[in-house]
């Protein structure tokens, strides 16, 4: 089979990285298609996948109007590479209003609630031709085409099956010997995050403050930081980002996908942003399984 495989987030990269590389040792070819985001093409490139490029620059805080038109332009990218690579099947979480006049079965996959990305479910899930997430996760009023799972995207990736974490690695960069803890900030300007508040650089500086006398801080990123924080931010290979979560002592960020992932490695850790108590899959980590402070 010809596979696509859409990508807008770093995140989906991880969630798709080993099925690709399985679909390829299977004999299938594989296809990646991007927008920009933070670190996601240095991720492709450094584990050796080509891709496809849709939108180049991350997109700034917009209108709602100003966000349909750069769907619109994605759209009409997105259907010139489906009629030219013709792919049996396309698989990601991608807003296919004009990709679905190339006759491609669209797979879209999601694990936040439509009622949190109310834009993403309007504008992928009706042409969708099924929908794929956690049993928690509630896709609305297409729910009927969802598929469901028990398990959670980052499992994908980060299950003892798929990963282990290596201190050798994460002490390339940093002295795994003595305590230390992770900060993310992120940008926080998707559709869905309007008038949502995260870890502002003050309620940083106070958190770098508290936790600096028990042990080293390092932060990573997707916005500019100030010259207090910017010195502590870690420069990695983004491939290795998990060896280096899985020994520090706690995270702490306004990053959603962050915050499953270090609670899927045991690590103790505070989510800080305005989506708390209002995601399925975040709340039953929380509440059923006590990953989450």
């Amino acid at each position: 089979m010809k596979v696509a495989i859409y990508l807008g987030h770093p995140a989906h990269f991880h969630l798709f990285n080993y099925t690709a590389k399985n679909l390829v040792s299977s004999g299938h070819t594989v296809s990646f298609v991007i927008k920009q985001k933070d670190i996601l093409k240095d991720l492709l490139q450094n584990a050796g996948f080509k891709y496809v490029t849709i939108r180049e620059e991350e997109r700034k805080k917009s209108s709602k109007l100003g966000l349909m038109f750069s769907l619109i332009k994605m759209d009409f990218k997105m259907l010139r590479f489906l009629l030219k690579d013709r792919p049996d099947i396309l698989i990601g979480t991608y807003v296919a209003l004009l990709g679905k006049l190339s006759g491609v079965p669209i797979i879209s996959i999601n694990e936040d609630d439509a009622s949190a990305v109310p834009m993403f479910a309007f504008t992928s899930y009706p042409l969708a031709n099924a929908i794929l997430n956690p049993t928690v996760c509630n896709s609305g009023r297409w729910e009927k085409k969802a598929i469901k799972y028990h398990g959670y995207q980052k499992l994908a990736y980060l299950h003892p099956n798929q990963f282990t974490p290596n201190k050798e690695i994460a002490d390339q960069y940093i002295d795994t010997s003595k305590p230390y803890f992770i900060m993310r900030f992120a940008k926080l300007n998707a559709h869905h995050d309007k008038n949502v508040i995260g870890i502002t650089d003050y309620i940083a500086l106070r958190l770098v403050d508290i936790l600096k006398p028990h042990g080293n801080v390092y932060i990573t990123s997707e916005r500019a930081l100030n010259q207090g924080l910017e010195q502590k931010r870690l420069v990695i290979n983004p491939l290795h980002i998990h060896h280096i979560m899985a020994f520090a002592t706690l995270y702490i960020g306004d990053s959603q996908s962050m915050a499953v992932e270090a609670a899927m490695l045991g690590i103790p850790n505070i989510r800080f942003n305005d989506f708390v108590g209002k995601i399925g899959v975040l709340n039953e980590i929380e509440e059923v399984y006590g990953l989450y402070t």
